[in-house]
C-alpha cells in the first residue's frame, strides 16, 4: 500500500479530510471487486462509493452512534447533501461487505508477530433493571452474566482477537449466554500467530488440547488454589494479556463501543465494521 505505513503504535488519526480521502480512494482502487465498481447504473450515482467511505469512516472517528444525527452533519460537505437520509442509509449499508474486505486486506500489513491475546466484552441494548422486558433484536439476543462488572445484561458479547500493539484482527458477536469458549474457532480462523493468551474464562484440558492439535499454542492464567500456579502465572505473561483491556478501554472512550442505537443485525454490523477499520488506521501513518 504507497500511502500507509504500519506502525505498531496507536494515536489518532491526523489526517486532514483531503488525506482521508486520498486514502480511502487508494484502498477502493486496490481492493474492491470489479464486478461492484461497474455495476449496472453506477455511473448515474450523485455520490460515489469512495465518497461514502470517507463518510462511514469519519462518523466513526467523531464517535457519533446515531444515522441521523451524523446524517445531519453530512450536510455541511458536498457530497454528504446531495443523497435523501434514506438512500444514504441503503447506500452504506451495501458498502458492509467492502469494509470488511479493506479490514481483512491491510491484516497483511501488519508486522509479524508470534502471540495474539483473546477476550470479550459485553455490548448491552439496555439498563439492567429492563433485561426481562427488552425486545430489541428479540430472536438473536438474550441475558448473559458479565463476570468483571458482576452484573447481567442483555444484548450481544464482542470476542476479539488482538496483537500485543492491539491491533484488531478479527472479531466475533454472539448472544450475550454464548460462553467465550464457543467462539474461540472461529476468532482464530486464518490465524497465523501460534501463541495465544487468554484469561481464566478460556481455563479449558479439552479447548488447550484441541487447539494443540491445529497448532495453536494457549496459555491462561491458573486459579491461585492450582497447583504451580504462582510459577505459571507470571507476571510478564499477565501484563501482555491486560493489553486486551487496555484496547477495549480504548474502544469505549473513543468510540463508545460497549452501547448502539442499531435496531437492525445490518445496523450493528455496519457499526461494528466502521469502528474496527477506523481503529486499525491509527496504526498507520502517511508515508
Amino acid at each position: 500500500m504507497s500511502h500507509l505505513q504500519y506502525t505498531a503504535k496507536s494515536h489518532h488519526l491526523q489526517w486532514n479530510l483531503k488525506q482521508l480521502s486520498k486514502i480511502c480512494h487508494q484502498l477502493y482502487r486496490d481492493y474492491c471487486p470489479e464486478s461492484f465498481k461497474h455495476r449496472h447504473n453506477i455511473s448515474l450515482s450523485k455520490v460515489s462509493d469512495q465518497s461514502l467511505l470517507v463518510l462511514l469512516i469519519l462518523q466513526a472517528e467523531l464517535g457519533i452512534k446515531s444515522q441521523r444525527h451524523f446524517y445531519r452533519i453530512c450536510q455541511l460537505f458536498p457530497c454528504g447533501c446531495l443523497l435523501e437520509r434514506s438512500r444514504f442509509n441503503r447506500r452504506s449499508r451495501q458498502l458492509i461487505w467492502l469494509v470488511q474486505i479493506i479490514r481483512q486486506a491491510i491484516n497483511t500489513q501488519i508486522s509479524p508477530n508470534n502471540i495474539v491475546i483473546i477476550d470479550s466484552f459485553p455490548l448491552s441494548l439496555c439498563q439492567p433493571v429492563r433485561n426481562h422486558r427488552a425486545h430489541v433484536f428479540n430472536e438473536l439476543a438474550d441475558i448473559g452474566y458479565n463476570s468483571s462488572k458482576r452484573l447481567w445484561f442483555y444484548g450481544f458479547k464482542v470476542h476479539m482477537l488482538v496483537t500485543l500493539s492491539g491491533y484488531i484482527l478479527n472479531y466475533v458477536v454472539t448472544p450475550a449466554s454464548v460462553h467465550d469458549i464457543r467462539a474461540v474457532d472461529d476468532l482464530l480462523e486464518n490465524c497465523s500467530q501460534p501463541y495465544v493468551l487468554a484469561d481464566l474464562a478460556y481455563l479449558s484440558y479439552e479447548l488447550r488440547e484441541q487447539l494443540k492439535q491445529k497448532g495453536y499454542h494457549l496459555w491462561t492464567p491458573l486459579r491461585q488454589n492450582m497447583a504451580r500456579a504462582k510459577q505459571h502465572n507470571h507476571w510478564k505473561l499477565m501484563a501482555m494479556r491486560r493489553t486486551i483491556e487496555t484496547r477495549f478501554s480504548e474502544l469505549c472512550a473513543f468510540f463508545d463501543v460497549e452501547q448502539t442505537l442499531a435496531r437492525g443485525l445490518t445496523g450493528l454490523q455496519l457499526r461494528m465494521e466502521q469502528i474496527v477499520l477506523t481503529y486499525n488506521l491509527r496504526y498507520f501513518e502517511i508515508n
